[in-house]
């Protein structure tokens, strides 16, 4: 951030820094004066330079003079001026996608909606190397370490975000409570949402509930994916599932290391379901295609982990499998989804800890999970 701001002439400025977030507090509009680009980092501190950021960009409305930063989902703070509706655009920063990490072509949402059945891709991954992946995450910091030190580092990550952000900014009263929650949504990674259900572990009110969950997600620690139906049956559920948005996070909270989850009861199948929606969830926000993010389940017990529907209702229903193998009773959900959508679906697939690409039909397929982040965006 400093490199960009020193790149265009302007100023970066940190509200972790007790002398500038008090200089922001006393005189916001003089703080955000200035001809330059300025970097305003932690901008959820001081909720008052908003008001001061819509004087400014109204009287001179040159595009790209702030980059404002923040760990917390700024625009859901509690007191935020509702200051500047069409005047902001925001971008969210995700850990990092397994593609870019190996420095590979993360184009598998354009690859599988303009390829169909037809994407077919080989894998040299081992099951060993998705677990490797799934402890390890998308943080530079974790990739970097390994063993207590990684340990380390994500249990001061989730303490700050829970600490600072979380019970400090939103003024909260029963921080036990919320580490708490954290780790009981980290074990329901790839299952359904129920807040009530969590207010009964915890001993809370359900509003109470449903509050800090709102809040772990302004913070970027969980995704809720919503249900999809399309009318398809009255009888889908109609809750979300949840993810942690990186799956280290999530197996650090569970005391999870790679050798734990390599034993054959080890709740590897939530974690790695989990690990495959958000490098998807990370694809759609660079991806050609305009798709969203789904889950499907009904009463009866159909059932599809991820759905993507682009804009003109194609769509790719998914499921994944820790497994190496894959059998035709894989496919049930994919099946049942396709009877119902027609020729609306693109192709079902179950991505999979196996090497090779695999038909079950003319329009199911099993694909090896590496395909996310291996296969360019031509589907070659």
């Amino acid at each position: 951030m400093a490199q960009i701001a020193s790149g265009r002439r302007g100023d970066w400025r940190s509200l972790d820094r007790a002398a500038t977030r008090q200089a922001a507090e006393f005189d916001p509009t003089e703080f955000v004066s200035g001809v330059g680009t300025m970097v305003i980092d932690e901008v959820q501190r001081v909720p008052e330079l908003f008001l001061a950021i819509k004087e400014t960009v109204d009287a001179d409305p040159r595009p790209g003079r702030f980059l404002l930063t923040g760990s917390a989902r700024v625009l859901g703070l509690r007191g935020l001026p509702d200051a500047l509706p069409g005047r902001m655009e925001t971008i969210e920063l995700w850990p990092l996608s397994q593609g870019e990490i190996e420095e590979q072509p993360d184009g598998f949402v354009d690859a599988i909606f303009q390829a169909g059945p037809e994407l077919a891709h080989t894998s040299e991954e081992t099951r060993r190397g998705y677990i490797e992946r799934v402890v390890r995450g998308g943080f530079p910091e974790s990739i970097a370490r390994a063993g207590a030190r990684r340990e380390r580092f994500l249990d001061s990550y989730v303490a700050d975000i829970v600490n600072r952000d979380v019970i400090q900014l939103s003024e909260i009263e029963r921080g036990a409570e919320m580490r708490v929650l954290t780790r009981l949504v980290a074990a329901r990674s790839g299952q359904l949402l129920v807040p009530g259900a969590l207010a009964g572990e915890l001993g809370l009110a359900q509003p109470t509930v449903k509050r800090y969950l709102g809040l772990l997600e302004e913070v970027f620690l969980m995704k809720r994916i919503p249900a999809w139906s399309r009318n398809l049956s009255t009888r889908a559920v109609g809750a979300p599932k949840v993810a942690m948005t990186d799956s280290g996070i999530a197996a650090n909270l569970l005391d999870l290391d790679a050798g734990s989850l390599r034993q054959p009861e080890s709740p590897l199948g939530p974690l790695l379901e989990g690990f495959v929606a958000m490098e998807l969830a990370r694809q759609l926000t660079w991806s050609r295609q305009r798709a969203e993010l789904y889950h499907y389940r009904t009463r009866d017990g159909a059932e599809v982990d991820i759905i993507l529907e682009n804009r003109r209702g194609q769509v790719i229903a998914i499921d994944v499998k820790a497994g190496s193998t894959v059998r035709a009773q894989d496919f049930r959900g994919l099946r049942h989804v396709a009877e119902r959508l027609g020729d609306s679906l693109v192709v079902g697939a179950v991505l999979y800890t196996g090497r090779e690409t695999l038909p079950f039909g003319s329009r199911f397929r099993a694909i090896p999970i590496s395909a996310i982040w291996e296969t360019s965006p031509t589907g070659r």
